[in-house]
């Protein structure tokens, strides 16, 4: 590999003359940064100056999107549960596609390479063994490069001791690949499109099965093995295996020379997917085994066929010198480029479609793929020679990538856009697709735009790709190997005021400079071992498994909300659409209040209360006042004891932010939020937070006694039975809806559901429980997608009695109506049964049926 043939200057400064700030003090006005903003949701501006780099640029849209960016990882960072920590989610819903949490490996390496850069590193770290220590979590679902991005991640904030314990994981997620999806006569990987993130594609297209079809060896899979290969090398040989470095070196070694070789076409100077099998269309069309697109099949000898996941090798510097005539389609109409981003497959292309429906990958923007090869083309300029493509065009690209990432002027990003119109249409699905986390930018702009080259060595090396007729950019705060950076350019030296030109500072320090922009190597520091977190605390009211406890309820909830979102570990949603959230909207109360039950008493520390603000015109606002209260169980409610009463007093609740509450260690079952509606206004949350001490292992608390309707392994048999008029193919049987898991979202798929009967009116769900017993309360947690299965029009109980079934009279339903995604209850004067049964009228809307997450039954 050839070194840029940009200049490079190499100084080491002592301070003289230039006033320097203090020792990791900022160069930028944080605040005047984040006030430069209009789009902000998440208004935790405190979260966002203790953990992201700043950045100034006299690009509006770059600045826009980058800061957009860093609040799209604040909304999707999820604090899955005590034993777990925290994650990333792909999708706000976590489809039933997605693992434990809402975590889906598909985009797990970009969401690695964002949040590396987060100062606190306990997120990143939580989610690296996420993926291996969280039962339900999915490594190989999808395509990744796990060992690649852990690796990045400890580039950034060493820890050996994280990697040899993240190791043997890390071996054994590449074994199984290995196990999977290693071909040893072809000397490659193979994997289907769908799974490598790309559904349908223009090699699935020439099968069959044109959503799922076509195991291929792919040029995107092959070097994120590679790249994994490489990472468990220097992983083993920094942890004193150099028997397993050197075999994962000669892995990596053999993998490249085989992917360069079979993959590349010369004649068409792209790297290709090569079909493993033979291959036949619907018409006929017959495609033949280890052949690259288009050399065989309907459009065999056409002179198009590439895609851009054929850029993705150089997003891991993994190709030798000598074939960069690939990067001169990019910037070319006629192949690659448009105005709101490249296109998936070149314009040409006898297979080239905008589709208006979800995941065709032939002709639509994807951000996913725009950011490796915006990853792809930074590593080029910095580290080829070539002259195909240039700065210019990165910064183009770039610029243009971020521009893209609008709705209705406001900063957004969907699954996929228009590349010559920039609409999200068909690619933006309602309670799915909003502010989607399944790429890249902060990365971009800090290894590409401010061109930090990440690497393990002593020095600092920064390639700036920015433009060179900027009069400035600055980027301070950036953590890096156990110190903090800031890179200013200013080209007069009065925007920041600390001299004109290039410079580097590390610590505060000025470590090097130039009088032009161009590529500055400093020495660093000896790199500082960044500590573990040993999780001293842990949020004791976070509730993503479906256990009795902790349980929450309320005094009243809006339309539209569940109390069920304010315990799922996501804290930064605010929005109006979709409702993630708990309100009081309508409640005829001047306050309304929300309690959680911890089912034992827990040692607590502080509370944080995300407190919702419509804003003007809205019912929801920030309460006027708000008590916190607390109880062992039986004993009154009293309020907790204050750090520092008068600063609580001065603290008026502000919406779209945590409402932090501070007390001296204290022992509580229960806590009581009570909400003093401001005038004429009602109040709401997007989360609820307990945090205290935690005495490894956490334990959690067992469900109370006397739940007539539980059967902790239903699937194994044993009283109480479970049965239904129908069930849907999707896993959602009647044992399901009597374990004990209340679990409203889509995963884990933890319910019953009669979605797809043929019964139009009316469908049911009984309890067999194996002699007579007596019970006066039952409580249906009422399942709702808000799509095929929704809250049933109506309900009723019905009991076993002189061989038929008969309606339980007396019947008091608690809310009146069916309510989706929360406890419905209905009491009743005693009655002895064996059996019970719910029948369900549904809705009535088209296909819509009906489902419940859980049934409790109860003696009184």
């Amino acid at each position: 590999m050839s070194l840029s043939p940009r200049p490079v200057l190499w100084i080491l400064l002592l301070t003289a003359g230039i006033p320097l700030p203090a020792r990791g003090a900022p160069l930028l006005d944080h605040r005047q940064l984040f006030e430069a903003q209009s789009f902000w949701d998440n208004r935790d501006f405190d979260w966002f100056e203790n953990n992201i780099p700043f950045l100034d640029t006299p690009d509006a849209e770059i600045n826009t999107t980058y800061y957009y960016r860093w609040e799209l990882v604040s909304k999707h960072l999820t604090y899955g549960s005590p034993t777990t920590g925290y994650l990333w989610t792909e999708f706000i819903n976590r489809p039933f596609w997605s693992g434990a949490y809402g975590g889906i490996s598909c985009p797990s390496g970009h969401q690695f390479y964002e949040t590396r850069w987060l100062h606190n590193p306990r997120y990143v770290r939580d989610f690296a063994r996420y993926w291996f220590r969280t039962p339900g979590a999915q490594p190989r679902k999808y395509s990744a490069w796990m060992a690649d991005s852990i690796w990045a991640t400890h580039l950034v904030h060493p820890n050996k001791a994280f990697l040899a314990d993240l190791r043997p994981d890390l071996e054994k997620n590449f074994s199984e690949w290995r196990r999977r999806s290693w071909v040893p006569g072809a000397g490659l990987f193979w994997q289907v499109g769908h799974d490598d993130g790309m559904e349908f594609n223009i090699a699935s297209r020439q099968t069959k099965n044109i959503l799922s079809g076509a195991p291929s060896y792919r040029p995107s899979f092959n070097s994120y093995m590679w790249a994994d290969a490489r990472a468990l090398a220097k992983i083993a040989a920094l942890t004193g295996d150099h028997k397993s470095a050197q075999d994962h070196t000669l892995t990596a070694s053999n993998l490249k020379a085989v992917l360069q070789k079979k993959l590349w076409d010369p004649k068409r100077e792209f790297f290709f997917p090569m079909f493993r099998d033979d291959e036949e269309d619907k018409d006929g069309n017959k495609v033949k085994k280890n052949t690259l697109i288009y050399q065989s099949g309907k459009f065999a000898g056409s002179k198009h066929g590439r895609e851009e996941a054929g850029y993705v090798p150089w997003s891991f510097n993994l190709p030798d010198p000598g074939y960069e005539a690939a990067w001169k389609f990019l910037m070319d109409p006629d192949y690659f480029y448009s105005e709101f981003g490249p296109t998936t497959v070149e314009r040409h292309d006898p297979l080239f479609l905008l589709q208006n429906s979800c995941c065709w990958w032939s002709g639509q923007s994807w951000p996913f793929a725009t950011t490796q090869t915006l990853k792809g083309l930074a590593n080029l300029l910095h580290h080829y020679k070539q002259e195909e493509i240039s700065r210019a065009d990165y910064y183009k690209l770039l610029h243009n990538y971020a521009r893209s990432q609008r709705k209705n002027g406001k900063p957004y990003i969907a699954e996929a856009l228009h590349p010559d119109t920039g609409s999200w249409d068909h690619h933006d699905m309602t309670y799915r697709s909003e502010h989607y986390f399944h790429s890249g930018f902060v990365d971009l702009v800090i290894t590409g735009l401010v061109g930090i080259v990440v690497d393990e060595s002593n020095t600092l090396t920064v390639d700036p790709l920015a433009p060179p007729e900027w009069d400035y950019f600055a980027m301070d705060q950036i953590p890096y190997r156990g110190h903090r950076i800031a890179i200013v350019w200013d080209k007069s030296g009065k925007r920041y005021g600390r001299g004109a030109g290039l410079q580097i500072f590390i610590n505060g320090e000025k470590a090097a400079a130039s009088p032009s922009l161009q590529k500055l190597i400093a020495k660093l520091p000896e790199a500082r071992e960044v500590p573990l977190d040993s999780r001293p605390e842990v949020n004791y009211a976070v509730n993503n498994d479906g256990s009795y406890f902790p349980r929450f309820t309320a005094s009243h909830t809006g339309p539209n909300s569940s109390l069920a979102f304010i315990h799922d570990g996501n804290t930064a949603w605010y929005h109006l659409h979709p409702p993630l959230r708990w309100t009081s909207a309508d409640s005829p109360n001047d306050s309304d209040w929300v309690t959680v039950d911890l089912g034992i008493p827990r040692l607590l520390t502080h509370v944080k209360l995300f407190l919702l603000d419509d804003g003007e015109g809205q019912p929801i606002a920030s309460p006027a006042e708000i008590v916190l209260e607390y109880t062992n169980g039986d004993t009154p409610w009293k309020p907790v004891p204050l750090v520092d009463q008068a600063e609580r007093q001065t603290a008026a609740p502000a919406g779209h932010r945590p409402y932090l509450i501070r007390f001296p260690k204290l022992k509580a079952q229960k806590l009581r939020a009570i909400f003093k509606h401001a005038k004429s206004k009602r109040s709401g949350l997007t989360e609820f937070e307990a945090w205290g001490p935690v005495t490894n292992p956490y334990s959690p608390a067992p469900p109370p006694a006397g739940n007539i309707a539980f059967n902790p392994k239903p699937k194994e048999g044993g009283f109480p039975k479970a049965s239904a008029s129908f069930h849907d193919r999707y896993g959602g049987i009647p044992p399901s809806a009597h374990d004990g898991k209340i679990v409203y979202r889509a995963t884990p798929a933890n319910r019953w559901t009669c979605y797809g009967s043929p019964n139009q009116d009316t469908d049911w769900f009984a309890l067999d429980f194996g002699e007579k017993k007596t019970f006066a309360r039952v409580i249906l947690h009422i399942y709702d997608d808000r799509g095929g299965v929704q809250a049933p029009k109506q309900y009723r109980l019905e009991r076993w009695k002189d061989d038929q079934w008969q309606e339980i009279p007396n019947q008091t339903k608690t809310p009146e109506n069916p309510v989706g995604s929360a406890a419905n209850t209905v009491l009743f004067p005693p009655v002895k049964s064996a059996k019970l049964r719910v029948v369900f009228t549904h809705l009535g809307k088209g296909h819509t049926r009906s489902g419940l997450t859980e049934i409790e039954v109860w003696a009184e």
